[in-house]
Order: structure tokens, then C-alpha cells, then sequence
């Protein structure tokens, strides 16, 4: 499946461009992020006949699908905060410098790129960012394994008021930086923004059943949780924190990130607790009494699982990272029990619903979801099994980084 983005106004086509992989439009099935005036509003997959003008194709599609969409509000960007980007990554060179070469062409006028080598075993990273990218990019080693302990080595070398982190997997949209860092700006009280992830690409089976699926997009409506005011449709709010973003799109204000904490070193990928690690810092911010933004706008194209024994292992990983991330929470902030226990009811049900076998032609519906890719039983029963790991695999982890201070204590 080809993968586009189509411009739009009120008379027309503005423009059709291949996506992030660069091919050009041709006949067959397209997934295609439609824009009005520049801002991300919907995704729409079509089908571009042989001979047909793709642009005009995709436009018709795309106006059916706009029908009932309201267009966005105009964008109004202040002054921006000093933002670092903190990339972590573990012997993925080649995707790196891909990424980097996304983040370095930002619009923000303001901002640094911080590259961590999460507990590497050779040079390549070091010398592509000392090679390639000297004097454009700091790096910096973090020898404890796993992916929250390289971002908080991220934070101790940050020095913006905001600290933006994506993966090495991405290709960053060049507005990606201003739109996720200009919440901060408007608001005092926004301690987090997560932003729009779509694929990059979708040549193989994984790639489009994830996608198909939901992928990792959040919609297209812009959405403030605001702890003070609970949202009504959330009744497990703030614990259903998969529902407010993914950790290669998501920015924190740093001394509000700084004050609680940090992530915790035992959750993330790389570790026995296989991820949470993103989730983790989303209910703390959230608990310590910040907003927390997602905002559509702040785009990133993600590189999906390719092979099905990727998937597999995305999907153990997932219910795994839920369940540690949720034991995280408990472990470091016991006075929020009673809170989860009120809703464990709920959330019991919300979790069987999560992983249940979706069978033919009924894949769960989402801002993008074609509904015609069936969810494999296996990979409901792999996330259920992850869930049940969870809490030993994260206790495992406690262990490993018990003792190690945070790397900006004392600073």
C-alpha cells in the first residue's frame, strides 16, 4: 500500500506528495494523510484506478471523507521555549542518521538535538553523530539498558525548558518541533503534549494489519486532560494512559518532568518489564496536577514492525509494558491505590475488550481503520499473557536499578 499526502482548500488539490518513503503516486491502493491548508485533518485509504489522475483520485476521495469534518482553527504560534530533542538508540545507525536528518531540518528557532546510546556494543552510533553530524548533535552513553534510563540521561543533558522525544525509527515532519513545543507556551499549566503518528511505510502484512488497526494515531481532534476536571468519556482516567499518546511523539515541561521524577528506569524497552515506560511518565505528570495536551498538528511518521514475529513481540510487549507501567505507578506512588482500585472493574472489562479476538471484516474501528484486516487470536492471546507478565517483569527490573541515583541529582 503507497503511502501520501494530499493538500487541500476550499476550491481544490494544493498538492499531492508521495509520503516519507518518497515513490511517487501510481495506480493502486493509497493510505493518505489529507491536509487543509497545511494542517493534518484525516487519513483516507483509496483506490487509484489505472489511468486515472492520482491527485484527482485521492481528492474526490478525500472531499467525501472532509464532508463532515470541520476545518481547523487558525494556528496561532507565540514566542517558543528552548527545546531539546532527546533521541535514544541502541545500534540502529542507519535509521538514525535518517531521523536526524528529519529533526535537523525543524522549523523551531530554537532547539537542540541530543542523541543517547543506550548501552551500546559497538562505535557506530558515537562516530555517525561525531562524524556526520559533529557540532550539530551532542551524544552522549547511558550504560544501564533499557529505554527509560537512556532518556533520563536525555534529561540531565538537556538544556531547554522543554525536552521533546522521538525515536530513531521516525522521520519528523518539519513543523513536528514548533507544534509540539507551542502548547507550552500557551499554557502554564501543560506539563505534556504528544502528538500524530502515521506510517512511514506499508509494504508488508504487519505493517498494514497494525495500521489497520489504529496503529498509534490518536485522532485528529486536538484534546486537553486536565486532572482538575476529569474527562467524563475517560471513567478510568488517568490509568488508560495508552489513550494520550506513545513515546515517539511526546514532549514534557522539564522542571515539571525533573519534579517527578523522571521515568522510571525499571519500564521501557530494553528491560525485563518490556516497555510502560512512556505510559508511566503520562499519569505522573498527570497526578502531579499538569495538563496534559495532544495536539494533531505535532507529526511524526513511524517506521512499523515489518515481519509477523515482530509483531508478535509488539504485541506481548504491549500487555506487558501496561501492566509494568500500572505497577510502576503503585510501587512509586501507593497513595494512588485506592484510586485504582475503584476502578479496577472497569478497567478488567476495558482490558478484555482491548485484547479481544476481532474476527473477520471487524477490526477496530479508528480515525483511519479500514476494518478489513482480521486481528489474529494469537497476538490477543500474546498481549493477555504480556499482561499477566507485567508486574514479574518489572520487579525484575526494580532489582537490576536499585541503588543508581537519577543523572541529574546533585546538579
Amino acid at each position: 500500500m503507497q503511502v501520501a499526502e494530499l493538500d487541500l482548500d476550499t476550491r481544490g488539490v494544493l498538492a499531492l506528495r508521495p509520503g516519507p518513503g518518497g515513490v511517487p503516486v501510481a495506480a493502486g491502493e493509497v493510505f493518505v494523510l489529507v491536509r487543509l491548508r497545511g494542517r493534518p485533518v484525516a487519513t483516507v485509504t483509496a483506490t487509484v484506478p489505472e489511468g486515472a489522475d492520482p491527485a484527482e483520485a485521492l481528492a474526490a476521495a478525500a472531499r467525501e471523507k472532509l464532508s463532515g469534518i470541520r476545518p481547523p482553527e487558525p494556528e496561532l504560534i507565540g514566542d517558543l521555549p528552548r527545546t531539546t530533542v532527546v533521541v535514544a538508540t541502541r545500534e540502529r545507525a542507519d535509521q538514525l542518521a535518517r531521523a536526524l536528518d528529519s529533526l535537523l531540518a525543524q522549523d523551531h528557532p530554537d532547539f537542540g538535538i541530543v542523541v543517547v546510546d543506550n548501552a551500546p556494543r559497538t562505535d557506530a552510533t558515537r562516530e555517525l553523530v561525531e562524524g556526520k553530524f559533529a557540532d550539530r548533535v551532542r551524544y552522549v552513553k547511558e550504560p544501564v539498558p533499557g529505554l527509560a534510563a537512556a532518556h533520563n540521561r536525555g534529561i540531565a543533558a538537556a538544556d531547554g525548558a522543554v525536552i521533546a522525544f522521538t525515536d530513531d525509527d521516525v522521520i519528523a515532519d518539519p513543523h513536528w518541533l514548533t507544534a509540539i513545543a507551542a502548547p507550552f507556551a500557551e499554557d502554564p499549566r501543560t506539563g505534556c503534549v504528544t502528538g500524530l503518528i502515521l506510517p512511514a511505510l506499508l509494504t508488508t502484512p504487519a505493517q498494514i494489519l497494525l495500521e489497520s488497526h489504529g496503529g498509534f494515531a490518536k485522532g485528529f481532534a486536538p484534546r486537553t486532560y486536565d486532572p482538575a476536571r476529569p474527562p467524563a468519556d475517560e471513567p478510568l482516567f488517568p490509568f488508560t494512559a495508552g489513550r494520550f499518546g506513545s513515546g515517539a511523539n511526546m514532549a514534557f515541561r522539564t522542571r515539571a518532568l525533573k519534579a517527578v521524577g523522571g521515568f522510571d528506569p525499571a519500564t521501557g524497552t530494553g528491560t525485563p518489564a518490556r516497555g510502560g515506560d512512556d505510559l508511566y511518565a503520562f499519569v505522573r505528570i498527570l497526578t502531579a496536577g499538569h495538563r496534559l495536551r495532544y495536539t494533531p498538528d505535532a507529526l511524526v511518521w513511524h517506521h512499523h514492525r515489518e515481519t509477523a514475529r515482530d509483531l508478535r513481540n509488539q504485541a506481548y510487549g504491549y500487555g506487558a509494558g501496561l501492566t509494568a507501567y500500572l505497577t510502576a505507578t503503585l510501587a512509586r506512588r501507593p497513595a494512588l491505590l485506592p484510586a485504582l482500585l475503584a476502578r479496577l472493574p472497569r478497567g478488567l472489562a476495558h482490558a478484555r475488550a482491548m485484547t479481544a479476538h476481532r474476527g473477520d471484516g471487524q477490526g477496530v474501528p479508528g480515525e483511519h481503520g479500514t476494518n478489513s484486516h482480521p486481528w489474529p487470536r494469537a497476538l490477543s492471546r500474546l498481549e493477555r499473557r504480556g499482561m499477566l507478565y507485567g508486574p514479574i517483569g518489572y520487579a525484575k527490573a526494580r532489582r537490576r536499578v536499585r541503588g543508581i541515583p537519577l543523572p541529574w541529582e546533585g546538579r
